[in-house]
């Protein structure tokens, strides 16, 4: 890489982490080319020579930072070996990303996609990008488990994380309802574990209830 190219990589990734750091602290309303400029402690004008636009400088920032915490947690997700475990994994990540300022981060990505027409589609790829780690965690985990044949872990990967992300902007409102969902998630984690350690003829009543509910 020659000196150039890598001084632009160094300043492409400063204006994307002042952007997220902007975003964060000060708002989408707030957020302009001065205010992400300043905060990463560059010329203005190096956001449009970079990204062409504030809204694609956004989109781009969006991108950067859930590929960012993905990887900061992929590790983490594949040592998960029960849905028991996934659960509880997920609330200490939701209480480490909320400490880090990620929760906020969301909330603002989430109000700006309703006026910056680039950063609902980038939002949602960066939900995809969570939404296909937990649905490869639950493939795994749910291989030995009664509930295999009658779950779709595409489509449960979606639902827990749209869990998540409610309960994180809920929290903005009403902290003690947002920590009462969160317990009552760990109280489902409990439902499941003890499911999970039934032996095997107790396991087959299980999915025998299941398919009789399911064709009733």
């Amino acid at each position: 890489m020659s000196a150039e190219t890598a001084k632009s990589h160094e300043t492409k990734t400063r204006l994307l982490e002042g952007a997220l750091r902007t975003l964060t602290e000060q708002g989408i309303a707030k957020t302009s080319a001065r205010t992400i400029a300043t905060a990463a402690g560059v010329n203005q004008a190096l956001v449009f020579y970079h990204f062409g636009s504030v809204d694609e400088l956004l989109a781009a920032a969006c991108r950067y930072g859930a590929e960012r915490s993905v990887s900061r947690y992929r590790a983490r997700l594949a040592s998960v070996t029960s849905l028991s475990e996934l659960l509880a994994v997920g609330r200490r990540m939701h209480e480490e990303e909320r400490a880090g300022g990620h929760v906020a981060l969301l909330g603002q990505l989430l109000a700006g996609a309703q006026t910056h027409a680039t950063l609902g589609p980038a939002t949602a790829a960066g939900l995809d990008l969570w939404i296909t780690e937990i649905e490869q965690v639950l493939t795994r985990v749910l291989a030995g488990t009664p509930f295999a044949e009658f779950t779709d872990p595409a489509g449960l990967a979606r639902a827990v994380a749209a869990s998540f992300v409610g309960i994180e902007l809920y929290e903005g409102v009403d902290l003690p309802g947002a920590t009462a969902a969160l317990d009552a998630l760990d109280q489902l984690g409990s439902l499941v574990a003890a499911l999970e350690e039934l032996g095997p003829v107790a396991q087959r009543a299980v999915k025998h209830r299941l398919r009789r509910t399911g064709r009733n």
